[in-house]
């Protein structure tokens, strides 16, 4: 009996397998950029963060890392899928994040 090879975005399975490793990797990394991001708008208590909805209040702002877990964990499980579009994407989400904590944290009033 053959089994049936399934080819994902990284190639046939176990070609290239390195590919794959090195795009969940790279996911990985570009979490903690986004997590560093996100402490520093939380610990410069910009005034924007009191506009928030009162989930993201939670913990002094704190709860609102769940979400950015959640984002993270999304991301990596779609990439170790071999769906590369979503490590573009999460690479794109990452860039306005560092804009946007560029912005809040060098324009503070």
């Amino acid at each position: 009996m053959s089994r049936c090879r399934r080819r994902t975005a990284f190639g046939e399975p176990g070609e290239r397998a390195h590919i794959g490793s090195m795009a969940i990797l790279v996911t990985f990394l570009l979490g903690i950029g986004n997590f560093a991001f996100h402490g520093a708008i939380l610990d410069g208590r910009h005034r924007l963060l009191s506009a928030l909805p009162g989930f993201f209040r939670l913990l002094g702002g704190r709860a609102s890392l769940i979400a950015e877990f959640a984002v993270l964990l999304a991301a990596m499980l779609f990439v170790a899928n071999g769906h590369t579009g979503w490590g573009w994407a999460y690479f794109a989400y990452t860039v306005l994040n560092a804009a946007a904590a560029w912005l809040l944290l060098s324009l503070r009033p």
